[in-house]
């Protein structure tokens, strides 16, 4: 029953988001963006209460209070890992030329189909560790791994045109050579034409498993609770368009988040590894506490020692 109720607020969310609030294309201010920003905050962390108020005693091994600092904790990894795509966003529309007025529709559906994706990615990730225990040193492992290799690269590159669903998308689809109206199809002659904004939210969609791989994982080093795992990624996800409008400017000021998210990443494989092999448990509030310092941590420092803003990839010369 609670998992029907839950996705029918987040289906009637969204819909008065897409079809109330901004039914109409419009650039998104950054007054508008912090209030929305705020907003989902707001939710997620009222939702959180919820679950320490209303959860059953000891169900699936958890307490009330183990509960809610589970989904607290998956919240704030799942959100800080979300400013990776925001990055990548950021260099995706310029790079297509996006009207900014078209970015938030775009970034509406990119988060609907990102929801399912993510949906089933957590179910097949707890039904492996649940069928083969061994599963959790080989996820533990790849958070590690993953890790180190965002400490050791200086400098992320992103080269959209390089993406197989770009490569791909123009061979199998008719595209229209200019946006249509912030629509993703069109009839032209007679003909119904892919437009560059659905070849955008393809490359959008896409982008979003492979950062699914990381965050997903993570949060399962804490929880293996499907609906806190689940629960706590959505709202992660609703945050991320909001924060995007609010963070898209900002991104050279938080150069060393990467790797407070790196650590983050190292952190929660090794505690995947030790409590699976050596049976060091590691509660839930250390991970929260650790993970919030981390990120604490990486801010200021980035604060403190400004960098100059990184720079983007130049902008295409042709739409598709």
């Amino acid at each position: 029953m609670w998992w029907i109720v839950f996705n029918l607020f987040v289906l009637l969310l969204m819909a008065l988001d897409l079809g109330v609030f901004h039914r109409k294309a419009h650039e998104v201010r950054i007054r508008e963006a912090v209030f929305w920003s705020i907003l989902w905050v707001f939710v997620a962390l009222l939702f959180n209460l919820g679950v320490y108020l209303f959860w059953p005693p000891m169900r699936d091994g958890l307490n009330p209070s183990q509960a809610g600092l589970a989904f607290l904790t998956g919240y704030i990894i799942e959100r800080a890992l979300s400013i990776d795509n925001i990055f990548v966003f950021v260099v995706l529309f310029r790079y297509f030329r996006v009207d900014p007025k078209y970015q938030h529709r775009l970034l509406m559906w990119g988060i609907l189909g990102a929801l399912i994706m993510r949906a089933v990615f957590i179910v097949l990730g707890i039904e492996l560790i649940q069928r083969f225990h061994w599963t959790i040193y080989v996820l533990g492992a790849f958070l590690i791994v993953t890790g180190i290799k965002m400490v050791l690269m200086k400098d992320k590159e992103i080269h959209p045109e390089r993406n197989p669903v770009l490569r791909i998308s123009r061979r199998l689809f008719p595209i229209t050579p200019d946006y249509v109206e912030g629509r993703f199809f069109a009839r032209i002659n007679g003909r119904l034409l892919a437009t560059p904004l659905f070849i955008v939210l393809l490359v959008v969609e896409t982008t979003d498993v492979v950062f699914a791989l990381d965050s997903i994982p993570a949060i399962l080093g804490i929880t293996t609770n499907t609906f806190i795992v689940y629960t706590s990624n959505v709202f992660a996800i609703l945050g991320l368009r909001a924060l995007y409008f609010v963070m898209a400017g900002m991104m050279h000021l938080f150069h060393y988040l990467t790797h407070g998210l790196a650590t983050i990443l190292i952190f929660v494989g090794a505690k995947m590894v030790l409590e699976a092999g050596f049976h060091y448990e590691i509660s839930i509030a250390l991970s929260l506490s650790v993970v919030a310092l981390i990120l604490a941590i990486s801010i200021i420092v980035s604060l403190a020692l400004p960098k100059k803003e990184v720079e983007l990839p130049s902008e295409s010369t042709d739409l598709v």
